[in-house]
């Protein structure tokens, strides 16, 4: 049952554990394009920047979303863009698994952050990768990797 003690643990879990969900996917296409020598930005959340750490633009709304861009890949090829999609998700996984495995080890204790990290990170990979144009027509991971295979294009479809 929700009660008002709980609403302390809505607030952190909504404005830092999904926020550093956010971070762990969009560094996922991060670190998988700079892999294939591409150029990027990217961002954490939406609305006004509030400032900038390299390629990083981080938004006036935080913990509403994130995108990555990318330009300039060295290995243009249509399964590095597809890799690239994906690796978002798989770094989700990835930090699962690994945490699941330190809570199993002892390392980490068990704690509602967990598993509301874990549970934020199901959403993202299920919603990232489920085939869909937001209202501003621009493609989910999943949507981009379709459009990617079904056109056979090697750039990004979110230009």
């Amino acid at each position: 049952m929700f009660t008002l003690g709980d609403i302390w643990t809505f607030f952190l879990a909504f404005f830092l554990t999904l926020p550093i969900v956010t971070v762990v996917h969009e560094a996922g296409h991060v670190l998988t394009a700079r892999i294939f020598g591409a150029k990027i930005q990217f961002a954490i959340g939406t609305g006004r920047t509030l400032f900038h750490i390299g390629p990083l633009e981080v938004k006036r709304m935080y913990f509403m979303e994130g995108w990555c861009q990318y330009t300039e890949l060295k290995y243009n090829k249509v399964w590095v863009h597809v890799l690239i999609y994906l690796s978002g998700s798989i770094y989700n996984l990835i930090v699962i698994l690994l945490i699941n495995f330190l809570i199993y080890e002892g390392v980490f204790p068990v704690h509602i952050f967990f598993y509301q990290f874990v549970y934020f990170s199901v959403y993202f990979i299920f919603f990232s990768l489920f085939p869909f144009r937001n209202g501003e027509g621009k493609p989910s991971d999943g949507q981009a990797i379709l459009d990617v295979i079904r056109f056979g294009k090697a750039e990004d479809p979110i230009d």
